[in-house]
């Protein structure tokens, strides 16, 4: 799971998707400099069977025949661990 050509491979697939920053305001741009910071603590968490996923961001999308759907946002922390 922590081999490094998933976490690559992890990685780049949440970057070509994009997408909105999660609770935390990463944006996809920004994904590199946070793993290069908080990396070593997400990787004892995982090992370690510890790592809990942040909250996810709530929005309100407006439905083509009205009112609106929930869509929920997860940190690009938390998207590319579950793309590993």
């Amino acid at each position: 799971m922590l081999e490094r050509d998933n976490l690559r491979l992890a990685y780049k697939r949440v970057v070509q998707n994009g997408g909105a920053p999660g609770v935390d305001g990463v944006t996809v741009a920004e994904l590199q400099v946070y793993l290069n910071t908080h990396w070593e603590r997400v990787k004892s968490e995982l090992l370690a069977g510890t790592y809990k996923p942040a909250p996810v961001r709530r929005v309100e999308i407006p439905k083509p025949g009205g009112g609106v759907r929930l869509l929920g946002i997860p940190t690009v922390m938390d998207r590319c661990q579950g793309r590993i």
